[in-house]
């Protein structure tokens, strides 16, 4: 299984662009129950907090950092494709 994990905020317009663009490719790569999404609000935890700061959305594939701010469809279905599920 592949593990992302989005680490933002609930009223993060950039955030809620990313969510969409995770699920876009989940659903069009057909991977739809080999990938799991987390959503982490950094605001929930003062530690996140301060390593994040404004610098969010950030997603990780598999906990390593890959992508800050955005992301676009290819750029995330190229990635899930050189991971191990």
């Amino acid at each position: 299984m592949i593990r992302l994990t989005l680490y933002g905020r609930a009223d993060c317009h950039l955030c809620h662009e990313m969510r969409r663009v995770v699920d876009d490719v989940v659903r069009d790569t057909g991977r739809t129950g080999a990938v799991e999404v987390v959503e982490v609000d950094v605001d929930g935890d003062p530690a996140l907090v301060r390593a994040y700061g404004d610098d969010v959305p950030v997603l990780c594939v598999n906990g390593v950092r890959a992508f800050e701010h955005r992301v676009d469809h290819a750029a995330l279905a190229a990635r899930l494709a050189g991971e191990r599920s």
